[in-house]
This record gives structure tokens, sequence and C-alpha cells, in this order.
């Protein structure tokens, strides 16, 4: 479905990032690189890492709403969001999730550390691919197993401090 450009928003990208729950991502983060460091941390991991980790946070969820629009279409409390009312193209949310996900990497390998690129990377695979592609419509269970993603930014945050 094409889009004409003046249409679309900034709001929506916005909205794909689902900002809430990046906020709280990096809200725990930052408590794993607060408890890493004996005393303040290090201003470059701490801010750059959580840079680099909420943009990993909005790569996943924009993923999210593109693998879930046919869902969100069906569902009151979803049927609003960028895709499904046609604010958005599936190809401009993954074309907005790849730059927010490179970014996120290339920030995290250069600027703090290579485990923190990985833990990052995993934790984004984790949630969206194996949990919202798989286990999501799969069991009742998806959020007993998914948890490990939304458990893993404290490591991150970590990670990124040491």
């Amino acid at each position: 479905m094409s889009i004409p450009r003046s249409s679309v928003s900034w709001r929506s990208y916005y909205e794909l990032t689902k900002p809430r729950v990046v906020v709280l991502i990096v809200f725990t983060s930052i408590v794993g690189t607060l408890l890493a460091s004996p005393g303040w941390p290090p201003l470059e991991p701490l801010l750059i890492g959580n840079l680099g980790i909420a943009l990993a946070a909005a790569c996943a969820a924009a993923i999210n709403h593109v693998l879930d629009e046919r869902i969100d279409m069906q569902m009151s409390r979803t049927r609003g969001r960028p895709l499904p009312t046609g604010k958005l193209s599936a190809r401009s949310a993954l074309t907005f999730a790849a730059i927010l996900g490179a970014a996120s990497m290339l920030l995290l390998w250069e600027l703090v550390n290579p485990l923190t690129a990985i833990l990052t990377a995993a934790s984004l695979i984790g949630y969206a691919v194996i949990y919202t592609a798989f286990l999501k419509r799969a069991t009742p269970q998806n959020i007993v197993i998914g948890g490990a993603a939304g458990a893993i930014p404290p490591v991150i945050g970590w990670a990124a401090a040491t």
C-alpha cells in the first residue's frame, strides 16, 4: 500500500518505538550500569550505552508493530496504531527499524564495547523474532519464556560499565 508523503508524520514513527516501554528498558539498564560501578559510572558508557540500548529497544518495537499488523487490525486496543490505520507502510516501518538497529549496534560496538552490542543484539532478536514472531502465537507461556529479553537490560547496562 502506497502512502502519500504528506500524510506521514514523525508522530507515527515515534509511536512505532513504544516510547513508554523504551523508557522502562533504559531505566533498568541505567540501574545495571550504576550497580556495576563502585562510584559514579563513566559518563560515556552511561550516556552512549543507554542511547544504544534505547535505539535497539525502539528497533525491536518497530519490528513488533510490523509482525503484529494483522493482529493489531482485529483488536480494539491496537487498531489505531500506525500500520493498521495506514499512516505508515510495513516497508517504511522496517526501514526505520533497520536504521535504529544499525545505529544502535554501531554506537555500542564502536563507542561502548562489543559485549554490550552482542547482548543488546541478542535481546533484540529475542523480543522481535523469537517472542513476537513465534512464542506469542504458539503458547500462553510466551511471556514466561520471552521474559528473558525483558530481563536482560540490567545485564546490558552492567556490561556497558565494565
